[in-house]
């Protein structure tokens, strides 16, 4: 039996859940290792760059892809295959495929959130001496086990929140945790301006280098907007298919990138004089937010209370995007089997990626001598995920909505009569789709493939 499609209970609830699955730990730990391996400033401002100008216009067209159809990814392109007689059907399946695939990673590290959130917790009632050694991220590492089980309970605890459906379980969550974490990470930014390394950081981080750039550094810089604005994962997809008639898609979208923007160059000004003053931490090390927050923040006054309520925050942002992605996978299966009750659907997704999870989680201690390029396998997963299918995959669907949504649909979805701006901005939004987006991605998965051989 079909189940009934939910929607938003208010535009607020919407915005919460797509920044927050936007702004979950892509932006505060992948993003500031990312700026570290392509040098800084040069590769903040191509990011910022891309996330506007091609970013944007695809995160809109997602969305307007998913509010026109009324369903998700998989069934918009079948969709899509059928008004115009090309088989985008393969593009909605990748799309799923790399959502629970990252999904599977992404709770290894939602784990990692857990495990210092329980520390912090424990040392309310001990000593700080131990709450130190237990904060040694290695000492984590090395204990595949114990990573697992981390990551079960994180997808656990996601299932039990997509199974009561969006407007009882995801709005909720939102709501309560996004405006206490914004000023936890305030206060944090402040904190971390007081150090002495912060000149060297704003010079390293807002003087770009364009000599550090790499033939990676564009689509490193797109895959990252991709994943930060879930654009290529069919969650905005989703996430418009829940869209209410009146609500105006264009100021939505701009309003999410903006924020998740803003999120990512907060999360460096964060992160970086913390690790510039600990400087036996590779900037380019990508459990960089974890190796250097916990120790510092043990070393301020009233750090051990700040500390919990930060990584409680954290792990309700790790905790949105997961929710996202496993969203995804529940919608579109219940969509492709009317069939198929939304409760067992999400539990036989759950479960799917935990038996994914199983290689990521122990990747760092059983698997930690296999390793290709210098790199563990959760790290070579990132960048095949991230780095490869994800601007293939938003390429994907950029092509099916262009063929299959009419100049005259785009129009009507993106021109609010009320809004003259949006006169202005569409023939802009109209070359991106057409020309500027489609030509950026393929230009820069070909540089990648020249630095491979390069390299």
């Amino acid at each position: 039996m079909a189940s009934k499609r939910g929607s938003w209970k208010t535009r607020y609830g919407f915005y919460l859940l797509a920044i927050g699955s936007a702004c979950g730990l892509g932006n505060l730990w992948r993003f500031p290792y990312v700026v570290g391996e392509n040098g800084g400033g040069a590769f903040i401002l191509l990011y910022g760059l891309l996330a506007l100008a091609i970013g944007a216009p695809l995160l809109i067209a997602e969305l307007m892809l998913g509010k026109g159809t009324r369903r998700s990814v998989i069934v918009a392109t079948q969709q899509m295959s059928a008004k115009t007689g090309v088989n985008f059907r393969w593009v909605g399946r990748l799309a799923v495929m790399v959502s629970i695939v990252v999904l599977s990673y992404y709770s290894v590290i939602s784990g990692w959130v857990l495990h210092f959130l329980t520390q912090f917790l424990v040392s309310l009632f001990s000593s700080p001496e131990q709450l130190t050694d237990k904060t040694n991220l290695a000492a984590l590492m090395s204990n595949g086990w114990l990573q697992l089980m981390l990551a079960s309970a994180h997808i656990l605890i996601t299932v039990v929140v997509v199974v009561k459906g969006v407007q009882q379980g995801l709005e909720r969550w939102i709501g309560y945790t996004m405006p206490l974490f914004a000023v936890l990470v305030i206060i944090l930014v402040m904190r971390s301006f007081s150090l002495p390394s912060t000149p060297e950081v704003l010079r390293f981080l807002f003087y770009p280098d364009f000599s550090k750039l790499s033939w990676d550094s564009i689509n490193h810089a797109l895959g990252h907007v991709f994943f930060t604005l879930s654009v290529g994962f069919g969650t905005m997809v989703t996430f418009g298919s829940y869209m209410r008639e009146e609500d105006h898609v264009p100021t939505a979208g701009f309003r999410v990138t903006i924020v998740d923007t803003v999120i990512s160059l907060v999360a460096v000004v964060m992160i970086f004089p913390v690790a510039f003053q600990a400087s036996n931490v590779p900037l380019t090390d990508p459990a960089l937010m974890f190796e250097v927050l916990p120790k510092y923040l043990l070393g301020i006054r009233g750090g051990t209370l700040f500390g919990l309520a930060f990584f409680a925050c954290l792990y309700m942002a790790a905790l949105n995007a997961s929710i996202g992605l496993l969203e995804v996978v529940v919608s579109n299966w219940v969509d492709a089997k009317k069939e198929m009750e939304r409760g067992k659907a999400t539990w036989y997704s759950g479960a799917i990626a935990l038996m994914l999870t199983v290689l990521p989680a122990l990747s760092s201690s059983i698997f930690k001598d296999i390793r290709v390029g210098g790199r563990s396998l959760i790290e070579n997963l990132d960048s095949l995920l991230i780095n490869w299918l994800l601007p293939l995959v938003a390429l994907g669907i950029l092509i099916a909505f262009n063929r299959g949504v009419s100049d005259k649909e785009k129009e009507l979805g993106f021109v609010d009569k009320d809004k003259f701006v949006s006169y202005s901005m569409y023939p802009h939004w109209m070359f991106v789709l057409k020309w500027a987006g489609p030509v950026v991605i393929i230009v820069g998965l070909l540089l990648q493939v020249i630095g491979v051989f390069v390299a």
